[in-house]
Protein backbone atom coordinates (compact mmCIF):
# COMPACT_ATOMS: atom_id res chain seq x y z
CA UNK A 1 0.00 0.00 0.00
CA UNK A 2 1.55 3.41 -1.17
CA UNK A 3 1.44 5.99 1.72
CA UNK A 4 -1.42 8.12 -0.45
CA UNK A 5 -3.79 5.14 0.48
CA UNK A 6 -2.79 5.01 4.09
CA UNK A 7 -3.82 8.65 4.40
CA UNK A 8 -6.77 7.67 3.17
CA UNK A 9 -7.45 4.88 5.37
CA UNK A 10 -6.35 6.88 7.90
CA UNK A 11 -8.35 9.97 7.49
CA UNK A 12 -11.57 8.02 7.47
CA UNK A 13 -10.58 5.70 10.54
CA UNK A 14 -10.49 9.10 12.55
CA UNK A 15 -13.97 10.39 11.54
CA UNK A 16 -15.97 7.82 12.77
CA UNK A 17 -16.34 8.60 16.73
CA UNK A 18 -17.91 12.35 16.12
CA UNK A 19 -21.74 10.91 15.33
CA UNK A 20 -21.55 9.97 19.48
CA UNK A 21 -21.47 13.43 21.24
CA UNK A 22 -24.86 14.26 20.21
CA UNK A 23 -26.61 11.12 21.64
CA UNK A 24 -24.95 11.75 24.81
CA UNK A 25 -25.68 15.09 25.15
CA UNK A 26 -29.39 14.06 24.50
CA UNK A 27 -29.15 11.61 26.92
CA UNK A 28 -27.85 13.71 29.26
CA UNK A 29 -30.74 16.52 28.53
CA UNK A 30 -33.39 13.74 29.03
CA UNK A 31 -32.19 12.68 32.28
CA UNK A 32 -31.82 16.02 33.49
CA UNK A 33 -35.42 16.93 32.36
CA UNK A 34 -36.50 13.40 33.89
CA UNK A 35 -34.84 14.84 37.17
CA UNK A 36 -36.45 17.96 37.29
CA UNK A 37 -39.74 16.46 36.74
CA UNK A 38 -39.40 14.79 39.16
CA UNK A 39 -37.79 17.29 41.60
CA UNK A 40 -40.92 19.08 40.66
CA UNK A 41 -43.36 16.33 41.25
CA UNK A 42 -41.90 15.68 44.08
CA UNK A 43 -42.60 19.10 45.80
CA UNK A 44 -46.06 19.88 43.75
CA UNK A 45 -47.53 16.40 45.03
CA UNK A 46 -47.78 17.05 48.39
CA UNK A 47 -49.04 20.59 48.09
CA UNK A 48 -51.52 19.34 46.08
CA UNK A 49 -53.11 16.27 48.24
CA UNK A 50 -52.56 18.62 51.24
CA UNK A 51 -54.73 21.53 49.76
CA UNK A 52 -57.48 18.53 48.27
CA UNK A 53 -57.64 16.96 51.90
CA UNK A 54 -58.05 20.22 53.48
CA UNK A 55 -61.20 21.80 50.75
CA UNK A 56 -62.63 18.15 51.52
CA UNK A 57 -62.19 18.48 55.07
CA UNK A 58 -63.68 22.40 55.31
CA UNK A 59 -66.52 20.26 52.92
CA UNK A 60 -67.22 18.02 55.61
CA UNK A 61 -67.26 20.83 58.34
CA UNK A 62 -69.75 22.79 57.08
CA UNK A 63 -72.07 19.87 56.73
CA UNK A 64 -73.97 19.64 60.20
CA UNK A 65 -73.62 16.21 61.85
CA UNK A 66 -76.43 14.77 64.02
CA UNK A 67 -77.28 11.57 65.76
CA UNK A 68 -80.60 10.17 65.13
CA UNK A 69 -83.15 7.75 66.38
CA UNK A 70 -85.70 5.53 65.14
CA UNK A 71 -89.28 5.27 67.24
CA UNK A 72 -90.58 2.27 68.65
CA UNK A 73 -93.63 0.82 69.95
CA UNK A 74 -94.32 1.72 73.50
CA UNK A 75 -94.97 -1.01 76.26
CA UNK A 76 -98.91 -2.55 76.05
CA UNK A 77 -101.01 -0.63 78.87
CA UNK A 78 -102.58 -3.69 79.17
CA UNK A 79 -100.16 -5.08 81.48
CA UNK A 80 -100.03 -2.56 84.03
CA UNK A 81 -102.10 -2.88 86.95
CA UNK A 82 -104.89 -0.62 87.43
CA UNK A 83 -106.81 0.34 90.97
CA UNK A 84 -110.27 -1.46 91.28
CA UNK A 85 -112.66 -1.74 93.70
CA UNK A 86 -114.16 -5.07 94.85
CA UNK A 87 -117.97 -5.07 95.30
CA UNK A 88 -120.82 -8.07 95.93
CA UNK A 89 -122.98 -8.81 93.12
CA UNK A 90 -125.91 -7.54 94.50
CA UNK A 91 -126.48 -5.29 97.52
CA UNK A 92 -128.88 -3.60 99.50
CA UNK A 93 -129.94 -1.81 102.16
CA UNK A 94 -132.98 -2.57 104.47
CA UNK A 95 -135.13 -0.15 105.91
CA UNK A 96 -138.36 -0.21 108.12
CA UNK A 97 -141.65 0.21 106.49
CA UNK A 98 -143.89 0.54 109.84
CA UNK A 99 -143.10 2.30 112.84
CA UNK A 100 -142.76 0.97 116.33
CA UNK A 101 -139.53 -0.65 118.03
CA UNK A 102 -137.57 -3.72 117.61
CA UNK A 103 -138.69 -6.24 119.47
CA UNK A 104 -135.61 -8.69 118.49
CA UNK A 105 -133.56 -9.06 116.01
CA UNK A 106 -132.64 -12.77 114.59
CA UNK A 107 -129.30 -12.51 112.45
CA UNK A 108 -126.09 -10.59 113.23
CA UNK A 109 -123.14 -9.35 110.72
CA UNK A 110 -121.82 -12.48 109.05
CA UNK A 111 -124.52 -14.81 109.39
CA UNK A 112 -126.05 -16.45 105.97
CA UNK A 113 -129.48 -16.60 105.06
CA UNK A 114 -131.92 -17.80 102.42
CA UNK A 115 -134.55 -15.22 101.10
CA UNK A 116 -137.80 -14.87 103.08
CA UNK A 117 -135.96 -15.63 106.26
CA UNK A 118 -136.92 -13.62 109.05
CA UNK A 119 -134.41 -10.88 110.53
CA UNK A 120 -135.75 -8.89 112.83
CA UNK A 121 -139.56 -8.33 114.26
CA UNK A 122 -140.76 -4.56 115.08
CA UNK A 123 -143.25 -4.36 117.83
CA UNK A 124 -146.29 -1.68 116.46
CA UNK A 125 -148.65 -0.89 118.69
CA UNK A 126 -150.06 1.96 116.44
CA UNK A 127 -150.61 -0.28 113.72
CA UNK A 128 -152.31 -2.49 115.65
CA UNK A 129 -154.38 -0.03 116.87
CA UNK A 130 -155.45 1.43 113.52
CA UNK A 131 -156.01 -2.20 112.42
CA UNK A 132 -158.07 -2.94 115.32
CA UNK A 133 -160.09 0.56 114.42
CA UNK A 134 -159.87 -0.42 110.75
CA UNK A 135 -161.69 -3.56 110.96
CA UNK A 136 -164.61 -1.88 112.99
CA UNK A 137 -165.05 0.52 110.61
CA UNK A 138 -165.53 -2.41 108.13
CA UNK A 139 -167.70 -4.07 110.18
CA UNK A 140 -169.95 -1.03 110.74
CA UNK A 141 -169.95 -0.19 106.97
CA UNK A 142 -170.93 -3.46 106.29
CA UNK A 143 -173.98 -3.33 108.59
CA UNK A 144 -174.95 0.23 106.64
CA UNK A 145 -174.77 -2.01 103.02
CA UNK A 146 -176.95 -4.31 104.36
CA UNK A 147 -179.35 -1.98 105.55
CA UNK A 148 -179.40 0.03 102.95
CA UNK A 149 -179.52 -3.10 100.60
CA UNK A 150 -183.04 -3.60 102.10
CA UNK A 151 -184.29 -0.33 102.61
CA UNK A 152 -183.66 -0.09 98.63
CA UNK A 153 -185.27 -3.28 97.85
CA UNK A 154 -188.17 -2.22 99.99
CA UNK A 155 -188.76 0.89 98.63
CA UNK A 156 -188.45 -0.79 94.89
CA UNK A 157 -191.83 -2.64 95.89
CA UNK A 158 -193.50 -0.01 96.81
CA UNK A 159 -192.96 1.91 94.08
CA UNK A 160 -194.63 -0.40 92.26
CA UNK A 161 -197.85 -0.14 93.61
CA UNK A 162 -197.30 3.75 93.89
CA UNK A 163 -196.99 3.86 97.42
CA UNK A 164 -193.57 6.00 97.58
CA UNK A 165 -192.66 8.63 94.94
CA UNK A 166 -189.69 7.46 92.26
CA UNK A 167 -187.67 10.84 94.09
CA UNK A 168 -187.67 8.90 97.12
CA UNK A 169 -186.99 5.40 95.60
CA UNK A 170 -183.63 6.64 93.77
CA UNK A 171 -182.51 8.52 96.68
CA UNK A 172 -182.85 4.86 98.74
CA UNK A 173 -180.84 3.25 95.65
CA UNK A 174 -178.36 6.18 95.76
CA UNK A 175 -177.84 5.69 99.61
CA UNK A 176 -176.85 1.75 98.58
CA UNK A 177 -174.64 3.19 96.01
CA UNK A 178 -173.11 4.88 98.78
CA UNK A 179 -172.77 2.89 101.22
CA UNK A 180 -171.26 0.49 99.11
CA UNK A 181 -168.49 2.81 98.13
CA UNK A 182 -168.03 3.55 102.14
CA UNK A 183 -167.51 -0.53 102.52
CA UNK A 184 -164.83 -0.42 99.82
CA UNK A 185 -162.81 2.30 101.03
CA UNK A 186 -163.24 0.94 104.90
CA UNK A 187 -161.84 -2.70 103.33
CA UNK A 188 -159.25 -0.70 101.68
CA UNK A 189 -157.40 0.98 104.82
CA UNK A 190 -158.19 -2.11 106.40
CA UNK A 191 -156.15 -3.99 103.57
CA UNK A 192 -153.28 -1.35 103.77
CA UNK A 193 -152.85 -1.71 107.58
CA UNK A 194 -152.41 -5.54 107.47
CA UNK A 195 -149.59 -4.68 105.05
CA UNK A 196 -148.41 -2.57 107.23
CA UNK A 197 -148.53 -5.14 109.97
CA UNK A 198 -146.55 -7.98 107.40
CA UNK A 199 -143.75 -5.23 107.70
CA UNK A 200 -143.39 -5.68 111.05
CA UNK A 201 -141.63 -8.78 109.99
CA UNK A 202 -138.03 -7.91 108.71
CA UNK A 203 -137.17 -10.26 106.08
CA UNK A 204 -134.31 -11.36 103.82
CA UNK A 205 -134.94 -9.83 100.01
CA UNK A 206 -132.55 -12.90 98.67
CA UNK A 207 -129.97 -15.32 99.47
CA UNK A 208 -127.17 -13.96 100.77
CA UNK A 209 -125.22 -12.06 104.05
CA UNK A 210 -125.67 -9.76 106.11
CA UNK A 211 -122.90 -7.36 106.30
CA UNK A 212 -124.24 -4.34 108.69
CA UNK A 213 -126.72 -4.56 111.32
CA UNK A 214 -127.62 -1.04 112.77
CA UNK A 215 -130.18 -1.60 115.60
CA UNK A 216 -131.01 -3.29 118.80
CA UNK A 217 -133.33 -4.50 121.28
CA UNK A 218 -135.70 -1.30 122.17
CA UNK A 219 -134.70 0.88 119.27
CA UNK A 220 -137.45 3.07 118.30
CA UNK A 221 -138.37 2.65 114.28
CA UNK A 222 -139.36 5.22 112.49
CA UNK A 223 -140.63 4.33 109.06
CA UNK A 224 -138.57 6.66 106.01
CA UNK A 225 -136.47 7.63 108.45
CA UNK A 226 -133.65 6.82 106.13
CA UNK A 227 -132.17 4.79 108.62
CA UNK A 228 -131.20 1.09 107.69
CA UNK A 229 -131.33 -1.89 109.76
CA UNK A 230 -129.30 -4.04 108.00
CA UNK A 231 -127.42 -4.35 104.79
CA UNK A 232 -127.52 -7.47 103.33
CA UNK A 233 -125.09 -8.78 100.49
CA UNK A 234 -124.48 -11.47 97.91
CA UNK A 235 -121.30 -12.41 97.85
CA UNK A 236 -120.47 -15.22 95.20
CA UNK A 237 -119.25 -14.03 92.66
CA UNK A 238 -118.08 -10.63 92.96
CA UNK A 239 -118.07 -7.31 90.74
CA UNK A 240 -115.10 -5.87 90.43
CA UNK A 241 -115.21 -2.36 88.81
CA UNK A 242 -112.12 -0.83 87.24
CA UNK A 243 -111.60 2.40 85.14
CA UNK A 244 -109.21 1.88 82.09
CA UNK A 245 -107.40 4.92 80.29
CA UNK A 246 -109.12 6.28 77.60
CA UNK A 247 -105.97 5.43 74.93
CA UNK A 248 -106.57 1.84 76.20
CA UNK A 249 -110.39 1.71 76.31
CA UNK A 250 -110.81 0.02 72.26
CA UNK A 251 -108.72 -3.27 73.82
CA UNK A 252 -111.59 -3.96 76.45
CA UNK A 253 -114.06 -6.25 75.32
CA UNK A 254 -116.36 -8.71 77.04
CA UNK A 255 -115.11 -12.27 78.59
CA UNK A 256 -111.87 -10.97 78.04
CA UNK A 257 -109.28 -12.11 80.81
CA UNK A 258 -107.98 -11.05 83.76
CA UNK A 259 -105.78 -11.12 86.75
CA UNK A 260 -107.06 -9.94 90.09
CA UNK A 261 -104.15 -8.97 92.34
CA UNK A 262 -105.25 -8.62 96.33
CA UNK A 263 -103.02 -7.45 99.12
CA UNK A 264 -103.87 -10.23 101.51
CA UNK A 265 -102.94 -12.61 99.13
CA UNK A 266 -98.96 -11.52 97.72
CA UNK A 267 -98.01 -13.41 94.77
CA UNK A 268 -101.63 -14.93 93.73
CA UNK A 269 -103.39 -14.08 90.68
CA UNK A 270 -106.83 -14.56 90.86
CA UNK A 271 -108.71 -14.76 87.66
CA UNK A 272 -111.44 -12.74 86.28
CA UNK A 273 -113.31 -11.91 83.52
CA UNK A 274 -114.72 -9.06 81.76
CA UNK A 275 -119.03 -8.91 81.41
CA UNK A 276 -119.39 -5.46 80.63
CA UNK A 277 -118.54 -1.84 80.08
CA UNK A 278 -120.04 1.61 80.05
CA UNK A 279 -119.70 1.86 76.71
CA UNK A 280 -118.88 5.65 77.07
CA UNK A 281 -115.81 7.98 78.51
CA UNK A 282 -116.27 9.29 81.64
CA UNK A 283 -115.62 12.96 80.73
CA UNK A 284 -114.54 14.23 84.25
CA UNK A 285 -111.71 11.03 84.51
CA UNK A 286 -111.50 10.37 80.78
CA UNK A 287 -111.37 6.43 81.27
CA UNK A 288 -114.03 3.32 80.96
CA UNK A 289 -115.74 2.58 83.39
CA UNK A 290 -115.36 -1.38 83.41
CA UNK A 291 -116.93 -4.23 85.06
CA UNK A 292 -115.12 -7.99 86.26
CA UNK A 293 -116.45 -10.39 87.70
CA UNK A 294 -114.39 -13.34 90.19
CA UNK A 295 -115.58 -16.56 91.60
CA UNK A 296 -115.78 -16.29 95.04
CA UNK A 297 -117.34 -19.69 96.16
CA UNK A 298 -115.04 -20.15 98.94
CA UNK A 299 -115.55 -16.89 100.46
CA UNK A 300 -111.84 -15.32 100.24
CA UNK A 301 -112.27 -12.47 98.41
CA UNK A 302 -114.32 -9.83 101.08
CA UNK A 303 -116.63 -7.24 99.38
CA UNK A 304 -115.01 -3.49 99.93
CA UNK A 305 -111.62 -4.67 99.46
CA UNK A 306 -109.19 -2.47 97.07
CA UNK A 307 -107.38 -4.33 93.84
CA UNK A 308 -105.73 -4.00 91.02
CA UNK A 309 -106.88 -5.77 87.63
CA UNK A 310 -103.95 -6.62 85.30
CA UNK A 311 -105.37 -7.75 81.87
CA UNK A 312 -103.79 -10.57 80.33
CA UNK A 313 -105.60 -11.51 77.19
CA UNK A 314 -105.93 -8.22 75.56
CA UNK A 315 -105.23 -7.56 71.71
CA UNK A 316 -103.65 -3.84 71.56
CA UNK A 317 -101.18 -1.54 69.45
CA UNK A 318 -99.46 0.48 71.57
CA UNK A 319 -98.18 3.63 70.08
CA UNK A 320 -94.84 5.01 69.06
CA UNK A 321 -92.34 6.62 71.66
CA UNK A 322 -89.64 9.05 71.50
CA UNK A 323 -86.92 10.33 73.48
CA UNK A 324 -87.58 13.96 75.52
CA UNK A 325 -84.14 14.86 74.24
CA UNK A 326 -86.08 15.01 70.04
CA UNK A 327 -88.27 17.29 71.13
CA UNK A 328 -88.34 21.02 69.58
CA UNK A 329 -90.69 23.59 71.45
CA UNK A 330 -91.41 26.11 68.43
CA UNK A 331 -93.84 29.34 68.61
CA UNK A 332 -96.19 27.37 65.95
CA UNK A 333 -95.83 24.04 68.52
CA UNK A 334 -93.89 21.00 69.35
CA UNK A 335 -91.72 19.86 66.25
CA UNK A 336 -89.43 17.13 65.82
CA UNK A 337 -86.59 16.73 63.33
CA UNK A 338 -86.59 14.01 60.74
CA UNK A 339 -83.68 13.11 58.64
CA UNK A 340 -85.12 12.01 54.98
CA UNK A 341 -83.85 9.95 51.98
CA UNK A 342 -82.11 12.94 50.83
CA UNK A 343 -80.16 13.67 54.33
CA UNK A 344 -82.35 16.63 54.50
CA UNK A 345 -84.07 17.76 57.56
CA UNK A 346 -87.96 17.75 57.70
CA UNK A 347 -89.53 19.60 60.33
CA UNK A 348 -92.83 17.88 61.52
CA UNK A 349 -95.07 18.93 63.92
CA UNK A 350 -96.38 15.68 66.54
CA UNK A 351 -99.13 14.96 68.19
CA UNK A 352 -98.22 13.82 72.38
CA UNK A 353 -99.49 11.48 74.73
CA UNK A 354 -98.43 10.04 77.65
CA UNK A 355 -95.39 11.15 79.60
CA UNK A 356 -92.94 8.69 80.56
CA UNK A 357 -90.32 10.21 81.83
CA UNK A 358 -87.31 10.25 79.23
CA UNK A 359 -89.36 9.18 76.95
CA UNK A 360 -92.75 10.79 75.56
CA UNK A 361 -95.90 8.55 73.96
CA UNK A 362 -96.29 10.26 70.32
CA UNK A 363 -99.93 9.56 68.95
CA UNK A 364 -99.25 11.07 65.24
CA UNK A 365 -96.21 13.00 63.32
CA UNK A 366 -94.10 10.74 62.88
CA UNK A 367 -93.63 6.54 61.74
CA UNK A 368 -91.53 3.89 63.07
CA UNK A 369 -89.06 4.10 60.06
CA UNK A 370 -87.98 7.80 60.79
CA UNK A 371 -84.25 8.74 61.39
CA UNK A 372 -85.40 11.61 64.18
CA UNK A 373 -82.74 13.85 65.34
CA UNK A 374 -81.51 13.27 68.97
CA UNK A 375 -80.54 16.63 70.74
CA UNK A 376 -81.81 19.33 67.75
CA UNK A 377 -80.40 22.67 68.06
CA UNK A 378 -82.54 25.59 68.78
CA UNK A 379 -81.39 26.85 65.09
CA UNK A 380 -82.15 23.73 62.98
CA UNK A 381 -84.44 24.83 59.48
CA UNK A 382 -86.31 22.10 57.39
CA UNK A 383 -84.43 21.46 54.07
CA UNK A 384 -80.71 21.73 55.78
CA UNK A 385 -78.49 18.88 54.75
CA UNK A 386 -77.19 17.01 57.39
CA UNK A 387 -74.72 13.94 58.22
CA UNK A 388 -76.08 10.85 59.87
CA UNK A 389 -73.41 10.39 62.70
CA UNK A 390 -74.30 6.51 63.37
CA UNK A 391 -77.13 4.39 62.06
CA UNK A 392 -79.91 4.62 63.78
CA UNK A 393 -80.72 3.36 67.31
CA UNK A 394 -83.79 2.33 68.98
CA UNK A 395 -84.91 4.01 71.73
CA UNK A 396 -84.08 0.38 73.45
CA UNK A 397 -80.51 0.15 72.39
CA UNK A 398 -79.91 3.40 74.15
Amino acid sequence: MNKADQKSSTSETGSAPKPARPVRLLRVLIVVVVILMIGLAAGFWPRWTTRRSLAQETKELSVTTVAVVSPVPGKSGLGVPLPAEVQAIVEAPIYARASGYLKRWLADIGATVKAGELLAEIDTPEVDQQLAQAKAEVAQNQAALDLARITSARWSDLLRTASVSKQEAAEKQSDLELKKANLDGALANLHRLEEMKVFARVTAPFDGTITVRQTDVGQLITAGSGRELFRFAQLNPLRVYVRVPQTLSLAIVPEQKAELILDQFPGKKIEAKVVRTAGAIDPVSRTLLTELQVDNSRGEILAGSYAQVRFTDGVFAPTLTLPAKTLLFRAEGIRVGVVNADSKVELRAVKLGRDFGQTLEILEGVAAGDRVIMNPPDSLAGGLVVRVAEPAKSVAEK
